[in-house]
């Protein structure tokens, strides 16, 4: 059987560097490889971050709140072009203003049924002005909240949240006055 080229993830070796590619439906399991990813904070125009709570049919932190949108590059594919396209796949929205902050931000956690991700996950924040539609498959709910609000929320109860978007809120409220996590809620994120 043959997969897609749209189907395939970034495999990486120790050192971040491309290594091949593999189906993205293959590599999450007990034993994930290194692969290539992201995670986008979204930002609207009063400096909100969105969260969103990943649907109950994803295959791994279902039902946890998370930073707005994740995913894969595809092979070939820059980073921003990926954000945008999960950007319309997942909230049905257009991007603007995309900034790594965290560009070398990388991970490995177990779920509850055992499946680990293992991933280079650059942090990425972006801003819209569109209503958000969430795909159905991807989030059941989602809140505007404001960074000082998202700090606390991940701090007193960190298993409420994926493990990516926990530790991002530390490394960004140290990077980033204002960030998620920080204390000042009238700092501006994103200029």
């Amino acid at each position: 059987m043959r997969t897609a080229p749209d189907d395939l993830v970034v495999l990486l070796d120790e050192d971040g560097r491309p290594s091949g590619v593999a189906p993205r439906a293959t590599v999450h399991d007990e034993s994930t490889p290194l692969h290539l990813a992201f995670s986008c904070y979204l930002f609207d125009a009063d400096g909100r971050v969105l969260v969103t709570r990943r649907a109950l049919s994803k295959r791994t932190w279902p039902g946890v709140w998370t930073n707005a949108f994740c995913g894969h590059p595809r092979p070939g594919e820059t980073m921003q072009d990926a954000i945008r396209r999960h950007a319309r796949h997942e909230l049905g929205i257009t991007v603007e203003r995309l900034e790594v902050l965290l560009p070398d931000f990388r991970y490995t956690a177990t779920d509850a049924d055992g499946i680990v991700e293992n991933e280079v996950c650059p942090v990425w924040f972006a801003t819209t002005a569109d209503e958000i539609a969430p795909n159905p498959d991807e989030a059941m709910d989602l809140a505007w909240i404001s960074t000082a609000d998202l700090g606390r929320a991940t701090s007193a109860a960190p298993w409420a949240f994926s493990p990516w978007m926990v530790s991002q809120v530390v490394q960004l409220a140290d990077l980033v006055p204002g960030a998620p996590g920080a204390s000042d809620d009238d700092v501006a994120l994103v200029g």
